[in-house]
């Protein structure tokens, strides 16, 4: 950005222009400013939460990286705070069009000069005055809307056969808006991925039909909003938004129990929409006649179209919706563990999504392969009162304490005989167990080339070293290797 000063001398007519550059802000004041800008969006405990120890650590004419000091935290701001600190980033610096986020443990550390001082939080001045919208919005036309998570598809829905019929109900609307199973009332129960088919919905239109105009709304925000309107003695203008969708979708209906002015309003706006042919969808924790507290005129309406529940999935569909989770994330799970963890987690998709995420996160911090006794120490500490499915409750084994002990816990994590691993046999799956161990005895447990030599067979030192190097290079080069080595070290306690 330039600053134009015109300007006339005294001497004669002669004009002249100087260009002064505004100076450029060093990557600990781009952030600063970044950081102070999401104060009004963003709620101040998440920023304390989340944005402490971040630093921007790179960036380039059109681009900025983020550095966050461990992986769970880098998944929360790429994925729930990006648009936010994009939208803030490009107020600051209009050059700026992405942003990337990457983990730099370092940050951690107390007194890393890059990381921004979080002072200006420590008191409410400025903040109660600051709208903080709960979730991010969209404008379209001449009012707006929540915005959809693109995430959210009806392709990457996991079908079972216990959500089949509510997915091809939503399948058959996003096809044909307005004609098929108007309005679409879907209910179940929490984190059963109600919020992913409605938005799913939302998303294939917008995609086929991007002239329709789709208003995607929690019950709490239409209510919110219609207080606001007629606070403000706006009411024409929150009918004429509603009456403009083309589709309307409204999650968590529930919510308008015993609120009879929202119910009175949105009694009007469904029948306008509806004498319309415009497509309604909605979603509940309980079908329409247990709604005890909505007007009979709502139930009435909702149960004249088609209503379909969404139970909680089976284990193979769970399994499925695992595999989904990670291909998405690019990540390689070892299948055992997932389904563990499907075995265990039998209440929620959104704590089954939950948990899985937990295991990756911790996984990058520590750059090892999520285990079962790693995730099932996670299930620990979320004091559930239900048994754990697949493994001895008693991880609290001690440390190895000689080579037998060694040995005999490699063998058990890679799943091969002790044996095996003593055996001269050269293929992969017994040749990586026995290097990690002869790795081990001789770096973490101290064993002598010659010991170690003796142990495995009679094998000369050279042969040994051999293994310890290859190792080492393994470790460097291969980042899966290194996952596996350091998820066995963690198992085995060395």
């Amino acid at each position: 950005m330039w600053i134009t000063l015109d300007f006339r001398l005294d001497l004669g007519q002669n004009a002249g222009t100087f260009a002064l550059k505004k100076p450029k802000l060093d990557k600990r004041e781009l952030w600063e400013k970044i950081v102070n800008d999401l104060r009004a969006t963003v709620a101040r405990a998440k920023i304390l939460t989340w944005f402490k120890a971040t630093a921007v650590i790179g960036k380039s004419e059109d681009s900025i990286t983020i550095g966050v000091p461990t992986a769970m935290a880098e998944l929360q701001l790429s994925q729930k705070f990006n648009t936010e600190i994009t939208n803030s980033a490009q107020k600051i610096d209009p050059k700026i069009k992405t942003v990337a986020y990457r983990v730099d443990p370092s940050l951690e550390f107390k007194g890393d000069a890059r990381a921004i001082d979080f002072d200006f939080l420590k008191g409410e001045d400025g903040l109660k005055k600051r709208k903080m919208p709960k979730q991010a919005e969209v404008k379209i036309g001449d009012f707006r809307s929540v915005q959809i998570d693109k995430r959210y598809t009806l392709e990457n829905f996991v079908v079972g056969p216990d959500n089949r019929l509510a997915h091809a109900a939503a399948s058959a609307v996003a096809n044909e808006p307005g004609k098929n199973y108007n309005p679409l009332f879907i209910y179940g129960g929490v984190g059963m991925g109600k919020t992913h088919l409605l938005q799913g919905i939302g998303n294939a239109i917008e995609r086929r039909n991007n002239n329709l105009v789709v208003i995607y709304q929690t019950s709490e925000m239409f209510t919110n909003e219609l207080i606001k309107t007629i606070r403000e003695h706006k009411a024409d203008h929150f009918k004429d938004k509603y009456r403009k969708a083309d589709v309307l979708l409204i999650d968590d209906v529930q919510f308008f129990v015993k609120k009879e002015r929202t119910q009175e309003e949105f009694f009007h706006t469904f029948n306008a929409l509806y004498m319309a042919g415009k497509q309604i969808v909605l979603t509940a924790d309980r079908p329409p006649k247990e709604l005890a507290g909505l007007d009979d005129r709502l139930i009435s309406r909702f149960e004249q179209g088609m209503v379909v529940d969404v139970q909680f999935p089976d284990f193979e569909t769970r399994l499925a919706i695992l595999h989904e989770k990670c291909h998405e994330r690019g990540m390689i799970i070892p299948p055992e563990v997932l389904e563990f963890i499907a075995e265990n987690v039998s209440e929620s998709v959104r704590e089954l999504e939950g948990v899985l995420v937990q295991a990756i996160a911790e996984s990058e911090l520590e750059k090892s392969t999520p285990t079962i006794r790693s995730v099932m120490k996670h299930l620990k500490k979320t004091n559930r009162k239900k048994p754990i499915i697949g493994i001895e409750d008693d991880v609290n084994f001690e440390p190895v304490k000689n080579l037998d002990d060694l040995v005999k816990r490699v063998a058990e994590f890679f799943e091969v005989s002790v044996e095996d691993i003593k055996s001269p046999s050269r293929k992969a799956k017994i040749a990586n167990p026995r290097q990690m161990a002869i790795y081990l005895a001789r770096e973490k447990m101290g064993y002598t080339l010659e010991e170690i030599g003796e142990y495995f067979g009679g094998r000369d030192h050279t042969t040994i070293l051999h293994s310890v190097r290859k190792v080492e290079k393994q470790k460097e080069n291969d980042k899966r290797y290194l996952r596996n080595f350091n998820a066995l070290k963690k198992e085995i306690r060395l």
